[in-house]
């Protein structure tokens, strides 16, 4: 008993403290509850009376009246309505006499300040505690005068008697109960776990205690690997991507095969111009390679590319920094035509978006398509430094490299990751080459998604139409002695990004951007930042821009939406009519609510630079990002990136990979336009306080899972999947000498 006893009393003696906290904290919570009940119901019958107390102001015998119908809410016992110069106009009959106009108005000029509509405070009477209210009534933007209420608060007295009781005989059963459950359930599992140990012990484990020596086995091995790949523990940033590579590389270099150069020379009557290109693959990867060095494998599209590379088709860059270099690698018109306008743009894009854009498939943009595959894959092959390099491919533009590449080097880790989704297998299976476009992709050892949704969309689009084993419990496809696992890794942006750092103040930018737009300084403004693509939704964004000002007329001539919209894929003609629709989309919404100088579109079609980008980010109350299917949407991340005052608003359409991440912005169909019109309203009318805490949860997600990691993640399971290989072929020579 005494054991009973000494287990018990502290079990009880902490589970009443417990309770003890539990009740202060809930009677303070319930107080604060109650009274914001009694304002909210105070506003509620000042606004519900406002017209026939402006009506009735100076009408002594009529005004009394309208003060009695207000105090038939119980909890409201007296009410006043007060002169500007602090003379009492009316009040009914139970109105306390100390609390006069004069200083009733001085407080709340003191404590709610001049530009004060609504006022409050406890005291108390004779008979018990009281809630006094001020509001201010105006009539036809001129003050007229203050109507005051008396809330009775005896009644919260008794509600707090009454949960006081409850959570005390509830927190005093939960003990009780409580502390007989833990107690029956160690004496059980203490005498079972010791009747189990000295079996063990004397050399005859039994079945039921196998479990517990297979789960410390497996937390060993983990805190082995933990302290085996040490770079786990911390942030991610560049520094840290450096030590992964170090640790697991040994410093090898990283080559990446991309379609799009992160640097593009361009010959300007001024000389040779340095762009870097609006693109989402760009956004991610380049830091990335400023972290890591290596080499880009890229199409050098630029019109001074050829004058700047070396002998090698190679370039490094960034200019000033050149941490890394860039192969170039050199397309004809017809080449480019075919592999990416053509095979790229034509078929594989509109395949893999659901945006009700018909693909088109034809042969000779098909031959184009492995021809250019197997250069770039040359390419790749004459960079790497050994005969196990890792390898990065990068999107839908280089589908079959990864066998390519394997053929070449057979020992190569190769990473392809798919940037835009992967759509289910009937709608694959369209593609007139899909077999060829899977086997392309399987010679990766890893092929990556942005999420779990389209790793399973491409894992039953091999199993419908290719001849493998699939291992759903690993995520793996097997052919032959071949094993590629598939793997969801959401892309990000670098944290923390330096164009944010090298940006003017939120003020200077809001200021420069109003003054470049033509804006007045309080106006203001929307964001949404694309290439002129089909799949962003540009058309259904302007057209929620355009129900906003129909149904909320009080952002008329104050709200204005700036869109800035880089040219893409001008030689397809589907871009060409969409450039043509949203000109003549963004000219009839003008037309249509333009006063004045004011017109609510302003629709930037050029390239910007990131420096410009982010300075209308941080410019912009919100931004709103519509696109109709997309595997992740950075800009989403970099508006949020760029807010480090933890202001502004993202609505998100809920068809981007970033909807799963950004949970706290305003998600939206953005083919409702009512939805998403109502969204960018509440967006502008959200308080600063509710701005600051979605801003801040948002920015601590991206700060955690950014670019970095995302490609830490990649390297760690590319160099883990190496290491394995490495083994296992070691043990096949050995086997093989053997025999």
């Amino acid at each position: 008993m005494r054991r009973v006893a000494r287990f018990l009393i502290p079990l009880i003696g902490g589970l009443a403290l417990l309770a003890i906290v539990g009740y202060v904290l809930l009677t303070r919570t319930t107080s604060r509850w109650f009274e914001k009940d009694l304002e909210l119901r105070g506003r509620l019958a000042v606004e519900s009376a406002r017209t026939s107390l402006a009506t009735h102001w100076a009408d002594r015998a009529q005004l009394p009246e309208i003060l009695a119908d207000i105090t038939r809410d119980e909890r409201i016992m007296a009410a006043a309505a007060c002169g500007t110069d602090g003379t009492l106009v009316a009040a009914t009959d139970a109105y306390p006499e100390q609390f006069t106009c004069a200083s009733l108005q001085r407080r709340m000029a003191d404590e709610a300040g001049s530009d004060g509509t609504a006022w409050s405070m406890t005291s108390e009477l004779a008979s018990g505690a009281v809630r006094v209210s001020a509001t201010r009534l105006v009539r036809e933007q001129r003050a007229i005068g203050t109507v005051v209420l008396v809330h009775d608060l005896s009644y919260l007295e008794r509600r707090e008697a009454t949960t006081r009781n409850f959570l005390l005989v509830a927190f005093f059963i939960l003990a009780l109960g409580a502390a007989i459950v833990t107690l029956l359930a160690a004496r059980f599992a203490w005498r079972g776990w010791t009747t189990e140990l000295r079996q063990a012990l004397a050399g005859n484990p039994t079945r039921d205690f196998r479990p517990l020596v297979r789960d410390v086995r497996t937390l060993v091995e983990r805190l082995a690997g933990e302290r085996e790949e040490g770079v786990r523990a911390g942030p991610w940033g560049p520094e840290r991507l450096r030590n992964a590579l170090n640790e697991h590389l040994q410093g090898e270099r990283v080559v990446i095969l991309a379609n799009r150069e992160p640097y593009i020379h361009e010959k300007t009557p001024d000389g040779i111009r340095v762009v870097h290109p609006a693109s989402g693959l760009v956004t991610a990867l380049e830091p990335v390679m400023r972290a890591c060095s290596g080499v880009w494998v890229a199409h050098g599209s630029g019109t001074a590319d050829r004058e700047t590379v070396d002998a090698h088709d190679t370039v490094r860059v960034p200019p000033g920094e050149e941490s890394y270099a860039v192969r170039r690698v050199w397309l004809s018109e017809a080449e480019e035509s075919g592999y990416y306008y053509g095979f790229s743009n034509e078929g594989l894009w509109p395949l893999c978006h659901v945006a009700h854009t018909r693909p088109v498939f034809r042969a000779e943009d098909w031959a184009h398509y492995v021809r250019v595959n197997q250069r770039f894959a040359d390419a790749v092959c004459e960079e790497v430094d050994s005969d196990d390099p890792v390898v990065l491919v990068q999107d839908y533009h280089f589908a079959l490299a990864p066998k390519m590449i394997r053929e070449k080097l057979p020992k190569a880790t190769i990473l392809t990751f798919w940037h835009i989704p992967w759509p289910n297998s009937e709608r694959f299976g369209i593609c007139p080459w899909r077999e060829e476009l899977l086997a392309g992709l399987l010679g990766s050892s890893i092929v990556g998604f942005h999420t779990q949704q389209h790793c399973n969309n491409f894992v039953d689009s091999v199993d419908a139409f290719m001849e493998s084993r699939i291992d759903r419990e690993t995520t793996a496809i097997v052919q032959g002695d071949r094993r590629t696992l598939v793997r969801p890794y959401p892309i990000s942006i670098e944290w923390p990004v330096h164009w944010v750092a090298e940006a003017p103040s939120i003020e200077d930018c809001r200021a420069s951007v109003r003054r470049e737009l033509g804006l007045q300084p309080d106006a203001l403004l929307g964001v949404g930042i694309d290439r002129l693509d089909y799949t962003k939704g540009i058309e259904e964004r302007l057209s929620a821009v355009d129900q906003l000002l129909e149904r909320y007329p009080e952002f008329r001539g104050r709200f204005t939406f700036a869109q800035l919209a880089a040219p893409s894929r001008t030689k397809i003609p589907h871009y060409r009519d969409l450039n043509e629709r949203i000109e003549a989309l963004a000219e009839r919404i003008n037309q249509k609510w333009a006063k004045g100088s004011y017109k609510p579109i302003a629709l930037l079609r050029t390239h910007h630079e990131p420096a410009t980008v982010f300075r209308y980010y941080r410019a912009a109350e919100l931004c709103y990002v519509s696109s109709l299917h997309d595997g992740m949407n950075l800009v989403a991340k970099e508006f949020v990136a760029a807010h480090d005052d933890e202001q502004g608003v993202l609505v998100l359409s809920q068809f981007t990979g970033a909807a799963r991440d950004l949970t706290e912005a305003l998600i939206v169909n953005p083919y409702d336009f009512q939805q998403a019109s109502d969204a960018l309203a509440a967006a502008l009318r959200m308080p600063a306080d509710e701005q600051r805490i979605r801003m801040r949860s948002m920015r601590r997600l991206i700060a955690e899972f950014n670019v970095y990691r995302w490609a830490g993640r990649m390297v760690v399971d590319a160099a883990g999947l190496r290491r394995k290989e490495r083994l296992f072929g070691g043990l096949r020579a050995s086997r093989a000498s053997f025999r």
